[in-house]
């Protein structure tokens, strides 16, 4: 138990709470930073029947980090990058991390081509070399909120804007290395393991998968199965409910050369629902992002009476609903003839030339990309101020994701159920994998309450509709009852089968995705 702290409440009080503003309790944290001392402390906690909570950066915004009592394992310690190899296609390059390093360390490195290679073993040397002589290379999910761990956002499957062309967090795992709940040490490579059908076979464990299918959309709801599915892949976004990852190894592909940012401005919400629509038909961009004018509107007071928002970029004079879309390409030649054709689109949809933001440097592109982040930071500041008068007040926001015949019709949804509560809300988000975040911003707890009252008839409605009750953020402790919306009660029983197979005892992150 010597790596084991007590006085949590006293000495580590925000380890308790994530991102969620949710708070929990511990008996004690720890904070291993290699393998073995994992190990040790799972063997002290299966001798003093502890549960654990895994926990990482704590950026998630579903409790999924918040600890129910028993142990607390932060593994923000663990930030060694251990190697780099190329893999045989050379258009790949694989990268080997400890679950604590932040993905904004992970970006600023590969930019910068700056490791602590200290204990680095001659090849990744030489990869190291040979990549300061060649193409430059890059991992591709961009979540948000950019301090947040790898083991975190491989928890989770994290994804962001660019998740349209490149996919989630998944995409990029290569191998993890998973320390299983009674101490086994497991390793997955992928391609190497994988199911037969349904039906499975590891060193430590044989069983079946749960029978259900994941819906045919962006998701991050209940245990990720496929048929002859690649093992690895049941890990990934299992938000640390069947073993510790200690190591990870990422796939990083070639960093396009050219990155085109346009934000343009469309004359309502059903021209800008169009514009997205033909643009997915006829372009391949990289992200389109889309916010409301309710949205604009709030972003545009804080600018004007907010000095943090100084820098944002100041709203047309006559706006009402914007897409931002992003374009990567190998040469400026195929990024701008893309953005011409966005153009050309662009205008036939109502919008103007002489109002829209282009960045075709990385400078520019930042702001544009800044612009985008400003609006969940002016949301917080809102629901922060009204927290003055009720400090139990928090925003509601959806995480949900449709198919792309559900589109137009989950928009009228939001708005028709908003505007018959009479409730302060905004919309945006990831409209180009159909994912759009409705914030809820209540002024009083009974409007609190009946706003997660049109949130859970919401995702009853997105499920019919072929969706997700969950697209990027994961189920953690606070949507369990979501997940129970979207899966049978025969579904639910196959997790947690599964769950019990690898973590007999349900030691680790309980409370996560089903209720205890």
């Amino acid at each position: 138990m010597s790596k084991m702290l007590s006085n949590v409440v006293r000495e580590y009080p925000d380890y308790l709470r994530d991102e969620s503003r949710t708070v929990g309790s511990a008996d004690s944290i720890s904070f291993p930073t290699c393998e073995a001392e994992i190990l040790e402390i799972l063997q002290a906690a299966r001798n003093e029947s502890l549960n654990i909570t895994i926990q990482g950066a704590r950026t998630g915004l579903t409790a999924g980090a918040v600890p129910h009592g028993g142990h607390i394992l932060n593994l923000s310690k663990m930030t060694d990058i251990t190697g780099l190899r190329y893999g045989t296609a050379r258009n790949e390059v694989f990268l080997t991390v400890q679950p604590g390093v932040l993905l904004s360390e992970i970006t600023s490195m590969l930019q910068a081509l700056d490791f602590d290679t200290s204990s680095w073993d001659e090849p990744s040397l030489k990869s190291l070399e040979q990549m300061r002589n060649g193409p430059a290379f890059f991992f591709p999910p961009d979540p948000t909120e950019t301090s947040a761990s790898i083991g975190g956002m491989v928890n989770c499957n994290a994804s962001g804007s660019l998740t349209l062309k490149y996919g989630s967090t998944r995409n990029f795992v290569h191998k993890l290395r998973i320390i299983m709940a009674d101490g086994t040490l497991c390793e997955l490579t992928r391609g190497e393991q994988v199911a037969s059908g349904r039906h499975f076979s590891l060193p430590f464990a044989e069983g079946q998968l749960p029978s259900y299918a994941t819906p045919n959309t962006k998701n991050a709801a209940g245990y990720y199965v496929q048929d002859d599915m690649d093992l690895i892949d049941l890990f990934i976004g299992a938000e640390g409910t069947l073993g510790v990852i200690s190591e990870i190894t990422l796939r990083l592909i070639h960093a396009p050369v050219s990155r085109w940012g346009v934000t343009t401005f469309l004359p309502s919400e059903a021209a800008a629902l169009d514009f997205v629509s033909r643009l997915k038909a006829v372009t391949e961009p990289a992200a389109i992002e889309f916010f409301d004018y309710l949205a604009l509107n709030l972003l545009s007071n804080q600018k004007d009476t907010n000095p943090a928002f100084s820098e944002v970029q100041a709203l047309p004079a006559e706006y009402h609903t914007a897409v931002y879309v992003e374009y990567h390409a190998m040469t400026d030649e195929d990024a701008e003839n893309a953005v011409l054709t966005m153009s050309k689109i662009m205008v036939e949809c109502g919008g103007d030339e002489d109002t829209t933001w282009i960045a075709t440097e990385p400078k520019e592109l930042e702001k544009l990309r800044a612009f985008r982040h400003s609006i969940p930071e002016a949301v917080n500041l809102l629901i922060d101020e009204r927290k003055k008068a009720n400090p139990e007040l928090t925003k509601l926001g959806t995480d949900m994701s449709v198919p792309d015949t559900g589109l137009h019709n989950v928009m009228k949804m939001y708005r028709s159920s908003m505007q018959d509560a009479g409730m302060d809300y905004v919309i945006f988000g990831h409209i180009g994998n159909n994912h759009l975040h409705v914030n809820i911003l209540p002024n009083s707890n009974e409007e609190h309450d009946k706003g997660k009252e049109i949130y859970l008839n919401w995702a009853g409605e997105i499920v019919k509709m072929g969706g997700s009750v969950s697209a990027e953020h994961g189920i953690g402790k606070l949507k369990t009852a979501f997940l129970e919306l979207m899966y049978s009660a025969e579904a639910i029983d196959e997790m947690r089968a599964l769950k019990k197979l690898f973590d007999p005892k349900g030691m680790l992150n309980r409370g996560n995705l089903f209720d205890t």
